[in-house]
């Protein structure tokens, strides 16, 4: 293995440095995909920036591939990695908050319900995203979706600055003001610069919410689809939310002898005067008859973390993600055609609006480049059974070929699986070749290459 051997390494980390000698190694390996399953070399426990910089230096030092981990949702399992180096963020999960400022720092490994917990104590959020136990950085660095995006815009447009761990072994702080082209690729280029350490937000005044699952039959998908589209248009920036299909899980608001029906759902989320929310709100119903719904006044952590239990550990994950400029009637059919066979209830469709406060930044400003389309599909095929693996794959595939001539090229990345790579060029569009170039200043090797790689 070189100079630098494990021994050295475990000397130079406070946090715990785990071998297929340990116990606890295999609870240490796995990540939220069962579907993978891979046996690192060696996981280090990163507790500080420091921890982090010794992992590094072993993997380039030892020419091993290295992974960062750090809410460990990353469907293609780019956390982990068979014979190399996990660099686990997972302790560095504290989050600062000053009100005076309307800011807050977040470490590596932070998830939104660590980063809820501690702005909602003083009324204030920034742009999550749907699942509270995602990472805060994971999600931040591909873009950033969530029930916010229309009225705050994408997560990384709130980004203030960023800690990053080069390749090679320096600790850099990225913003406005210092290593600018390091920030520009951040936002929106995913793990492809470096190991963030912490990220520091800005927040806004967000507290109560007014929102909630509203279910119609699928019967009604094509009308609700289209009611969305026409109505978000030129809605309030405050009313977020999504339409989105689901099986009905096993709810006491749902009538439960429609328990395990499919239905198409619109997850409303109206983040402005809680006195104008039922209002705004109640614009849904006009779209089709409500089956089922539990809407009301909510504190805004309380609706980010309402589907947790839907997705828990251990499930085995296939994604398939575009972004979409028109929402065609064309396309409604291509989806309501695929819908009703949902794998499973934790399997999902969603159809996020990223209009609003996401169009008014230049496409060119950040690394995420399509500030003109209007929707971004995932298809999240989530199942708990393994031997369901080829059914929901084909599923999710044959669902994602319907739905493509009437999407554009690319796609969010947070939402790609490990056979996206091809399309790589396409989700950066005419930003690809400054990520190239600042890929090749500080990665030449391509040390982070387990994301949805740029090649230097």
């Amino acid at each position: 293995m070189g100079e630098y051997t494990i021994e050295d390494l475990k000397e130079r980390t406070r946090g715990p440095v785990i071998t297929d000698a340990d116990e606890g190694y295999d609870e240490a390996r796995k990540v939220h995909n069962w579907m993978i399953d891979k046996h690192p070399r060696v996981i280090v426990r990163c507790e500080n920036a420091g921890d982090v910089m010794a992992a590094v230096g072993f993997a380039a030092a030892n020419e091993l591939d290295l992974a960062v981990r750090g809410g460990s949702h990353s469907v293609p399992g780019f956390g982990t990695v068979d014979d190399g180096v996990v660099a686990d963020l997972s302790p560095m999960r504290n989050v600062r908050v000053d009100p005076v400022t309307r800011t807050a720092r977040a470490g590596g490994g932070a998830t939104w319900g660590d980063f809820n917990a501690a702005t909602h104590a003083f009324g204030l959020a920034t742009t999550g995203g749907i699942i509270s136990t995602t990472g805060v950085g994971g999600l931040t660095l591909g873009g950033g979706i969530g029930y916010l995006t229309r009225g705050l815009g994408l997560s990384c447009d709130n980004l203030i600055s960023a800690d990053v761990v080069t390749a090679d072994g320096r600790f850099l702080t990225a913003s406005e003001k210092e290593h600018e082209d390091l920030f520009w690729a951040l936002r929106g280029g995913g793990g492809n610069f470096g190991v963030v350490t912490a990220l520091e937000f800005r927040l806004a005044q967000v507290d109560t919410i007014y929102g909630g699952p509203m279910l119609f039959e699928m019967s009604d998908g094509a009308a609700v689809l289209a009611g969305f589209r026409d109505l978000i248009k030129d809605a309030p920036e405050q009313l977020g939310g999504f339409p989105a299909f689901q099986l009905a899980p096993p709810l006491p608001f749902i009538p439960e002898d429609r328990h395990g029906d499919a239905f198409t759902l619109i997850v409303a989320c109206w983040a402005g005067d809680p006195a104008q929310g039922e209002q705004e709100v109640n614009k849904f119903r006009q779209f089709a008859p409500v089956v089922a719904e539990h809407v009301g006044p909510m504190p805004y952590p309380a609706l980010n973390s309402a589907f947790d239990a839907l997705v828990p550990p251990g499930l085995q994950h296939y994604w398939k993600a575009n972004f979409v400029t028109e929402l065609t009637d064309d396309a409604i059919q291509a989806h309501l055609q695929h819908a009703p066979g949902l794998p499973a209830v934790n399997s999902t469709v969603h159809i996020y609006p990223i209009d609003g406060a996401c169009h008014r930044v230049p496409a060119d400003a950040t690394a995420f480049a399509y500030r003109e389309a209007n929707f971004a599909t995932v298809i999240a095929g989530m199942w708990p059974d393994p031997t369901q693996n080829d059914a929901g794959v084909e599923w999710v595939r044959n669902y994602y070929d319907a739905v493509s001539p009437h999407s554009e090229s690319g796609g969010y990345i947070n939402f790609m699986a490990d056979d996206d790579q091809a399309r790589i060029a396409d989700n950066y569009k005419g930003n690809y070749d400054r990520l190239v170039e600042v890929k090749r200043k500080y990665d030449p090797n391509n040390l982070f290459h387990l994301n949805q790689n740029i090649a230097p």
